[in-house]
């Protein structure tokens, strides 16, 4: 049966094998066969552990190919939700605190480190920015909300575009939320979280910089950030711990996108 072989399986491999193209996993697969079939006698686990990995239809529903995008392009800054893009595609966006490393993140994913504008001033993304990846899906760089030093009347506006394209883009699909993973729980990404549960928007976690702690200190950070969310909310998002300097997460990221753009597909 189905479940027993499976339970086998994660049992001898420890966990899913990830394969970024089929002939990898088809080069692995037969090499992996061949060597088990020399064994002279099998006992009953390791017989039932081989006759699942022979089953090719069992098998393929524990591999993942990741994503890879290849191509991204820039296609256009908006001011304002209706000068968006008028084909459906499904959008991706990307919004965080100024000063987050969310250009950073951007150019790790798409592969292009010239691709969203980087600078030693925070704040600097002033417009919603649409770059088409894979002519199939939209990536979308938001101004960050942690604004840094505007006036009144261009804090107001940014406000008013941000929200606008948050809650009338019916094409955005996920909104990926970035958040410093060296600083305890900010208030002001709480209160943009908590705003994005009551609107119903779809949303994750993308802890960034990880590069910056050890990976214990990165842990417990994560932690103790899932601690202060689940004092008001019963069920946790997505997150993801990311390093654009060591492109961590990357394909832990893509492989969600692709994951929800299949879904949209089916």
């Amino acid at each position: 049966m189905l479940p027993e072989r499976k339970r086998v399986f994660e049992i001898r491999c420890k966990g899913t094998y990830y394969f970024r193209n089929f002939q990898t996993f088809s080069i692995i697969f037969r090499n992996f066969a061949k060597n088990l079939a020399k064994i002279p006698r099998l006992d009953r686990k390791r017989n039932e552990f081989l006759c699942f990995v022979l089953d090719f239809s069992y098998l393929c529903r524990e591999i993942k190919i990741y994503m890879e995008i290849k191509k991204a392009e820039f296609t256009l800054s908006a001011p304002m939700v209706s000068m968006c893009p008028k084909d459906t595609k499904p959008e991706y966006a990307f919004i965080g605190r100024s000063n987050v490393g969310k250009s950073s993140l951007i150019n790790m994913l798409t592969n292009n480190k010239k691709l969203a504008k980087t600078s030693a001033t925070p704040g600097k993304t002033l417009l919603i920015n649409h770059f088409i990846i894979n002519n199939e899906w939209y990536l979308v760089d938001l101004p960050g909300y942690g604004f840094a030093k505007r006036s009144k009347k261009e804090v107001a506006k940014l406000e008013q575009m941000i929200q606008g394209y948050i809650l009338q883009r019916e094409q955005l699909v996920n909104l990926f939320v970035l958040v410093d993973v060296r600083l305890e729980a900010q208030k002001i990404d709480l209160e943009f979280i908590e705003w994005l549960g009551q609107s119903s928007v779809p949303f994750s976690i993308v802890f960034t910089k990880a590069d910056k702690l050890s990976a214990t200190k990165v842990s417990q950070n994560v932690e103790a950030y899932k601690k202060v969310l689940l004092e008001t909310w019963e069920e946790l998002p997505p997150m993801f711990i990311t390093s654009a300097e060591k492109k961590q997460g990357r394909d832990e990221l893509l492989d969600y996108i692709g994951n929800i753009n299949n879904s949209l597909n089916d």
